[in-house]
């Protein structure tokens, strides 16, 4: 049987059909559903094997980005997403999905769902969009045989990863769940604009202690297909799939050899 994705939406999502595709694409069963739709029905949740929360501007970034949908997760659905969890499926959360889940608590993760960082305004003070590098680390099963060093877009303008404290920050890393930093070409950590939002440490990207939730500021759905590099035709490796396309065949194949 295919894998079954529940692309959760609501207003603001703009990403839906780009993460959808990318999904179907490497093998999935697709359903795109309304948070209004989930929470009248919550048993739903447990029919899925992966829960994708796309980009966007849920709810228009009103108070701060993703955090009206965080709070409807929090405090609507935790007991479900627990279960969710607890029966080792597969969480992502691209660009808001990625704001959304660390302003839930769901990332990087701790039983009463207490939320340890954020996802606040670029130092820039302006919308960021553009390709970056980003540097692979810790352990994910997303990220899974990925190259040392991957491009991707960013498109944020509330981006820049800050740890509630140091402790926390100390934890993610001593722990290796930080997935992706922000890097130039060669790999080196630098600051703006190859960090495009002023993040600590350069983190790009985080993941639960499992491996198995993560969220990410870059679009790998932006990345599925050659002609959506802007290098097309200056690759040195051909006929090895988009970085992008990896992240969701990996998460797939996960769920087809692991639940």
């Amino acid at each position: 049987m295919k894998p079954k994705v529940l692309i959760l939406r609501t207003a603001g999502t703009n990403c839906d059909k780009e993460t959808a595709f990318a999904f179907e694409a490497s093998g999935a069963d697709v359903e795109l559903l309304h948070i209004n739709a989930l929470t009248a029905d919550k048993k739903r949740l447990s029919d899925f094997q992966i829960l994708a929360i796309p980009g966007g501007f849920s709810y228009g970034d009103d108070i701060a980005a993703g955090k009206i949908l965080a709070n409807e997760l929090k405090y609507k659905l935790q007991d479900e997403l627990k279960n969710f969890i607890q029966d080792g499926k597969l969480i992502i959360g691209i660009c808001n999905g990625y704001q959304i889940l660390v302003k839930a608590g769901i990332l990087p993760g701790n039983s009463a769902f207490r939320q340890e960082v954020t996802l606040s305004l670029n130092d820039s003070a302006k919308f960021e969009d553009r390709w970056v590098y980003l540097k692979r680390a810790g352990k994910c099963v997303w990220t899974k045989d990925l190259p040392e060093i991957i491009y991707l877009p960013v498109a944020h303008g509330e981006g820049k990863f800050i740890a509630r404290d140091k402790t926390a920050l100390d934890r993610l890393i001593q722990n290796g769940q930080v997935v992706f930093q922000y890097c130039n070409k060669n790999g080196e950590l630098a600051g703006y604009p190859d960090n495009p939002n002023g993040s600590e440490m350069n983190i790009a990207g985080i993941t639960d202690e499992t491996g198995r939730i993560f969220g990410l500021m870059p679009h790998p759905e932006r990345h599925f297909v050659d002609l959506q590099d802007p290098r097309s035709g200056q690759k040195e490796k051909k006929g090895v799939p988009p970085d992008g396309a990896m992240i969701f065949r990996n998460g797939v194949e996960y769920v087809k050899k692991s639940l």
